[in-house]
């Protein structure tokens, strides 16, 4: 029998900072909630709205170093796979929870306006007053799959320009 398929892509926005927990066994553990917004036309024409909470986990060193910077209202794109947990609870209560198991993780910035006073890149131009065909941030190097990095490194990531206005970020 051939092997089953178990792939999930989530695309929305962080409900809350990423939370950061160690595991007894010394993993670290990063849950981020997402608010993926969904739209619609009801039977009677109404344009009706649906948000849609997907709890998503990246485990490991890569799990630490997105902690650091992962706030609410980030727009996150997440590519990973399904897993159903369960446990008794106090009751004994069998119980079950279905995650999403992050592979990759493409960063989209934040949903919050820009160049408010307390917005601490302020004082950065804003992407929209870039060049369209600027390099990305890493000097355009690269392992050939067009992503950058390839070394090393803890977090390997490049910048990938969508469009002119908009700027993602690969982990």
């Amino acid at each position: 029998m051939a092997d089953g398929l178990n792939l999930v892509y989530v695309m929305g926005n962080l409900g809350q900072d990423a939370e950061l927990r160690v595991t007894s066994g010394g993993n670290a553990k990063m849950t981020l909630n997402v608010a993926s917004n969904e739209s619609y036309l009801d039977k009677n024409h109404v344009r009706q709205e649906k948000v849609e909470w997907i709890r998503c986990v990246v485990w490991g060193r890569r799990a630490e170093a997105l902690s650091k910077f992962l706030k609410k209202g980030d727009r996150v794109f997440i590519e990973g796979k399904l897993s159903t947990s369960s446990w008794e609870d106090r009751e004994g209560v069998k119980r079950y929870m279905t995650e999403v198991v992050a592979k990759n993780i493409i960063l989209g910035g934040s949903n919050k306006p820009r160049n408010q006073k307390d917005d601490p890149e302020r004082r950065r131009p804003n992407r929209r007053d870039e060049e369209d065909d600027a390099p990305p941030p890493n000097g355009g190097g690269g392992d050939g799959d067009g992503w950058g990095g390839g070394g090393d490194d803890d977090i390997p990531f490049c910048c990938l320009a969508l469009t002119s206005r908009e700027r993602w970020w690969r982990f």
